[in-house]
């Protein structure tokens, strides 16, 4: 079995500013090794339940802080950016048998969590597909579904996971906090990991997992807005995009792999 892991940062536990999140701030170092350990949990469930090949996407800002050395032999580690479509799902395709989601994060727009963005947290107010206000969660798991592999297991703050659960039940959820305002109640780090290390090879040792399948929505009517008049009238231009006013855009399209290619250009 192949499974594919997209991991971000601001969800795993103990995060709560900017500062930790960062390369070459004091704290970082601290919250990259415990983004490893978090993936590594995640990757010797995987492996106890008979998983024998993963491909883990480092899918924070620079794309280079997980430490592969402290992770299994049987990883392989996407670092830094392609800018292919699929960004923080680069490597996914239809040969895996399952994803995951680490260190995800309330979207733009929300008070789930102190670092509650979605794409670029300076340019983007939020985004919204069919209507709802979407998460970096929303963004990748419908390209999960694009490829046809289940998304099982998705770890964060409380207001993400409650999220995932209001858009598919079937799929696991971890939650490392809670954010309050400006703050974050946290879990302690060794409970997450022994948590996601037990969901996770429980999850593979049921052998169902296209149950976590859904359908992909027909259409999808995205709305963009920006925090600076400048780039909403910039990507105005882009094919297909329309102007709602001046923060803010438009764009439809029945196949998703176009919407990946708008946000590749547009956020």
């Amino acid at each position: 079995m192949k499974l594919f892991i997209s991991a971000d940062i601001e969800g795993i536990s103990d995060i709560c500013d900017w500062k930790e999140t960062t390369k070459g701030e004091e704290d970082y170092n601290d919250f990259k090794l415990q983004l490893t350990r978090e993936v590594n949990s995640a990757c010797t469930g995987a492996l106890n339940a008979g998983v024998n090949h993963i491909v883990i996407k480092d899918a924070h800002d620079s794309a280079r802080n997980i430490m592969h050395r402290d992770l299994p032999q049987e990883t392989t580690l996407i670092t830094g950016w392609a800018y292919h479509p699929y960004l923080m799902m680069e490597g996914l395709d239809n040969t895996f048998d399952a994803s995951i989601f680490i260190g995800y994060h309330s979207a733009a727009g929300t008070n789930g969590s102190p670092l509650a963005h979605t794409m670029d947290p300076i340019k983007i107010s939020y985004i919204k597909i069919n209507g709802e206000i979407a998460s970096e969660f929303k963004i990748n798991y419908y390209t999960s579904l694009y490829t046809g592999v289940p998304l099982v297991l998705v770890t964060g703050d409380k207001n993400l996971c409650d999220e995932v659960k209001r858009t598919n039940n079937k799929i696991k959820t971890i939650v490392t906090k809670e954010g309050i305002g400006g703050s974050a109640v946290n879990l302690h780090p060794k409970t997450i990991e022994d948590t996601i290390l037990n969901l996770t090879e429980t999850i593979f040792n049921s052998n169902n997992l296209t149950e976590y399948l859904e359908t992909l929505p027909k259409e999808f009517n995205i709305e963009i807005q920006y925090s600076n008049h400048t780039d909403a009238y910039k990507a105005s231009f882009y094919p297909g995009v329309t102007i709602k006013d001046g923060l803010t855009i438009k764009y439809k399209s029945k196949d998703y792999f176009d919407v990946l290619k708008m946000f590749l250009f547009l956020t």
